[in-house]
């Protein structure tokens, strides 16, 4: 039962994926090749190095999610920096690229300067992993080669068509983190991980926050919106959407709760996935190809 995944960005949210990976794999189906982006791009780029699920609940649920989000020296205009994060890809990839990895992987970003997509798929997977998770002005850009980078989720929230071409003929498993369209937009909160609680408060009730948090809500509605027309142009074989609209971008989340949300959400869909992997399916798109 062979597939290839397609992992979706939403901060924090992305902890579900290493449930849904878990569950998969528990269920006997076979990720053939990942592609990700945001946080979705940080687990595909950890499984296809050959981190198993658990070892990647292991490393979220030790980190002191507080200190990943300091600046760094040279780090470009950006309301939080993200040198703890920098520190902990290097210390889990080292000099590693993507000819290391054991499966097919493409992260992606968005280059300002030309305002297209990237597909990152060769060079090192720590800037390929820094610049997929570069939210626009919450953290600073990646540059890499004559880009600068920003977070893919910006043009694809869920990179299905990528993730087809690193597998053609098997399906594709969508993995959608944001809100279905429709769905009453709930008030952001600034989180400010790196100062203290009452410093952080202190600021998110001042108007500049109160508006920012304004921008923020019209950005995830036009976030959903983008996800549903890629994904209806798409069209991948099976979606999976965890039930995560309860948490935000950078909230501090419990890693082990929200990645048995993603296990949960594989539950509902085990019919889907056995019948897109079941052998008249896979005749069907043998056929389609001709």
């Amino acid at each position: 039962m062979d597939i290839s995944l397609a992992l979706g960005g939403g901060g924090a949210k992305g902890n579900s994926h290493i449930g849904v990976i878990r569950r998969l794999e528990k269920e006997g189906f076979r990720i053939r090749a990942v592609a990700g982006t945001s946080f979705g791009g940080i687990i595909a780029a950890l499984y296809a190095f050959g981190k198993t699920p658990d070892q990647i609940e292991e490393i979220f649920s030790k980190v002191d999610q507080s200190r990943l989000y300091g600046h760094a020296s040279g780090d470009g205009p950006s309301l939080l920096g993200l040198a703890g994060a920098a520190k902990l890809f290097d210390e889990v990839f080292g000099a590693a690229t993507f000819n290391d990895l054991r499966l097919p992987c493409a992260l992606t970003g968005v280059d300002l300067k030309s305002a297209r997509e990237v597909i990152l798929t060769e060079g090192s997977l720590c800037d390929a992993v820094l610049a997929t998770i570069a939210l626009p002005g919450i953290f600073p850009p990646r540059r890499i080669q004559d880009w600068e980078l920003v977070d893919g989720g910006t043009l694809d929230p869920v990179p299905v068509s990528v993730a087809r071409s690193l597998a053609p003929g098997l399906p594709v498993v969508a993995v959608v983190l944001t809100a279905p369209v429709g769905e009453p937009a709930r008030a952001f909160e600034v989180n400010l991980p790196y100062l203290p609680n009452a410093i952080a408060r202190r600021i998110t009730r001042m108007r500049t926050a109160q508006a920012f948090d304004i921008f923020l809500q019209a950005v995830d509605i036009c976030n959903r919106m983008m996800a549903e027309l890629r994904l209806e142009k798409e069209n991948p074989e099976v979606v999976i959407r965890p039930a995560l609209s309860h948490i935000q971008l950078l909230d501090k989340v419990d890693v082990h709760e929200v990645a048995r949300f993603g296990e949960q959400a594989v539950e509902a869909v085990l019919p889907d996935l056995r019948r897109v992997t079941a052998w008249p399916a896979r005749l069907a798109r043998s056929f389609g190809k001709r």
